[in-house]
């Protein structure tokens, strides 16, 4: 088995936005930052940084795989301010060249001057909430732009630079029919982004619209109808479906999410922020261990600029969670991860999974190859089903 820790990417949250979208269960608050306040939080992130670093001080060595900016509504940030964060990292981990940087944006907070500035900083790949070009969706799903915004910040990006640009498409919204849906699709392939993030809207717990679920959503015959016919649009358009709702030409998949499901390592700063770090104990074993932040933004800068812990929770995984947690995460891959990665981003051998990789290959909703943890297209369409299989006992 390999001594080699898995790759390592940086999650940055930053959780404010002008609006909190009735569907959203993210840690996000609508109490837009001033520049004052973006600064303290820049300060409070590299705090958070500094204090996992000396929790983790052989990260330091550790080449950084991805960054991604997050949120919220990260494009409310000044580029100045990103600059500030981005110049801090680089002081602190090791950065290589081309390292992939991501930054999530939505339509309604964008220009080209400032699209121009991210992209000066090293920013090189773009992700926009677009989630429909149609108006009375847009206004359904409590969007602050339009469908002219959308439009125009896709061209923006392209003009400023961005040659990575992720698309947020949602379907299965109030009132939406199957033709909207793929007019929809249609339009956002007209742009020819280098990714498309397109899933089913779904009311999650404690949000508004699960509270108050909004009226005349598409029923089971319309969503299957649109998910067909979508998905044979993006494979016809060059587009693989490489993940559960991510799609992309060959070569430019999200490597930071694909960091994710292959069971990489992240840090994770921000409020509410969440990690997992792998180490090797002085036996040389695998040890994982999982923190995550206080997520209340203000006691977040206020904790973290007088130095106090910014930690919620931090535990180490048992051999049968860390089972669970990468096949969680792996099982979202249409390719699945071959075997050998697992055990090298587990510490684990093949015998820790046998009995129930056997079990969902007997249901038909695993590959029967005896190298590849991979889904079948049934294991796909009942992915919650595959996954408990791989729950602890």
């Amino acid at each position: 088995m390999s001594d080699a820790l898995p790759p390592l990417g940086l999650y940055v949250h930053l959780p404010f936005c002008l609006r909190k979208c009735p569907y959203c269960d993210f840690n996000s608050y609508p109490t837009p930052p001033t520049s004052a306040q973006q600064g303290r939080y820049i300060q409070a992130l590299l705090a958070d940084l500094d204090a996992d670093l000396q929790a983790y001080p052989h990260i330091r060595t550790r080449p950084l795989h991805s960054l991604f900016i997050g949120g919220g509504t990260p494009s409310l940030f000044a580029p100045a301010a990103l600059g500030q964060l981005l110049d801090g990292v680089g002081a602190r981990l090791h950065c290589p060249l081309g390292l992939e940087i991501s930054l999530e944006a939505n339509p309604g907070t964008l220009n080209l001057k400032a699209l121009r500035a991210y992209h000066a900083l090293g920013i090189n790949r773009l992700s926009l909430g677009i989630q429909s070009f149609h108006a009375p969706h847009l206004r359904a799903l409590g969007r602050l732009h339009d469908a002219h915004a959308a439009r125009q910040a896709i061209c923006d990006a392209h003009i400023a630079g961005f040659s990575r640009i992720n698309l947020d498409l949602m379907f299965g919204l109030p009132q939406q029919n199957p033709q909207q849906a793929l007019a929809d699709l249609n339009t956002a392939l007209s742009y020819a982004p280098s990714h498309l993030s397109w899933y089913q809207l779904t009311l999650e717990e404690d949000t508004p619209f699960a509270h108050h679920p909004p009226a005349h959503l598409p029923d089971e015959e319309s969503l299957w109808a649109i998910q067909h016919a979508g998905l044979a649009r993006l494979a016809e358009a060059g587009y693989q479906h490489y993940e559960i709702s991510a799609h992309a030409p060959p070569g430019m998949e999200c490597q930071h999410n694909l960091n994710y499901w292959q069971f990489g390592d992240y840090l994770g700063i921000g409020a509410g922020a969440h990690g997992k770090i792998s180490s090797r104990s002085a036996a040389g074993t695998l040890v994982i261990e999982r923190r995550s932040k206080q997520r209340e933004p203000q006691g977040y800068i206020e904790q973290a600029l007088n130095g106090a812990s910014l930690l919620a929770s931090a535990y180490q995984l048992s051999a049968s969670d860390t089972v669970f947690e990468c096949m969680l995460n792996a099982l979202r891959l249409q390719e699945g991860i071959p075997l050998s990665l697992f055990t090298q981003h587990t510490g684990l051998t093949a015998s820790c999974l046998q009995s129930p990789w056997q079990h969902a290959i007997t249901q038909g909703l695993m590959q029967n190859h005896p190298k590849q943890l991979a889904p079948t297209a049934l294991g796909q369409r009942f992915l919650n089903d595959l996954q408990t299989l791989f729950l602890p006992t």
